[in-house]
């Protein structure tokens, strides 16, 4: 996929793994349209343009077409907005497993839903997704999470095939624990505590830049959590029994965010 003279509108480019996107984008040559309910908050910089976009608005539709009409020459989307939250699902606020559906798959499926149809018209376009980890494994206390993210794989999958015909690049990128301030304190030491690695939002956005400028469909980031993957589909069984030698730490957390 080239990089250079593209036009991207990029989701989620307030913070973490977005933000970490715009500079290399705007180093490969680039102009990035920084969709966010905050433009007003963005950097303002040469080759980016801040724009509103509530992902979690009932009439994002109608939103798209108004950008669409205000920035004719997208021809590449980014998607890497997403919301989380950690608690088990009894004590999950219906506003919050709303919003994670809201943002980490609805918002998804309009985009592509919008921009596909025209990138097809004008024989090029790029639509990039990212996921998770948890969009393979299923972890306790991110039930609404893995199940907006098991759905953004599952939706991309088929939205690739759907267009395989089609000049349409459809690319799916699942990075594992990220460091970003999405992340309340207790995950952090959650993570710590259970060993598991988190990789800095500079890293994943250069992970996802290589899977674009390679034409990979799918990328999984992280060893082993790649393994950990492939085994779940295969013998989940395996998954399961070291959930469970997991789960006193992880519900020991999950208490801990319950009285917080």
């Amino acid at each position: 996929m080239r990089l250079h003279d593209r036009v991207f509108l990029l989701l989620g480019g307030s913070g973490g793994i977005g933000k970490a996107l715009i500079a290399p984008l705007v180093g490969a040559g680039a102009r990035v349209i920084v969709a966010s309910r905050h433009p007003e908050r963005l950097e303002h910089r040469e080759g980016v343009s801040p724009v509103y976009l509530d992902l979690a608005s009932a009439d994002l539709d109608q939103q798209l077409m108004r950008l669409n009409e205000a920035y004719p020459d997208i021809d590449g989307v980014i998607h890497c907005a997403g919301q989380n939250r950690f608690a088990s699902l009894g004590k999950m606020p219906v506003a919050e497993l709303d919003a994670q559906l809201m943002v980490n798959l609805r918002s998804a499926l309009l985009v592509a839903r919008h921009f596909a149809p025209r990138f097809e018209k004008a024989g090029q376009g790029a639509l990039v997704f990212v996921g998770s980890t948890f969009g393979s494994i299923g972890f306790p206390g991110y039930t609404a999470y893995c199940a907006s993210k098991f759905g953004l794989r599952g939706f991309t999958e088929s939205l690739r095939r759907e267009l395989a015909d089609t000049p349409v690049q459809v690319v799916y990128v699942a990075p594992r624990a990220t460091a970003t301030a999405m992340n309340p304190e207790a995950v952090n030491q959650l993570n710590q505590a259970l060993g598991n690695t988190m990789d800095p939002p500079e890293k994943v956005a250069s992970e996802i830049l290589r899977a674009m400028e390679t034409d990979q469909r799918r990328r999984f980031l992280g060893w082993p959590e790649r393994l950990f993957v492939v085994i779940n589909g295969i013998l989940p069984r395996i998954v399961d029994k070291a959930m469970l030698k997991q789960l006193p730490v992880i519900r020991r957390f999950l208490d801990s965010r319950a009285l917080s």
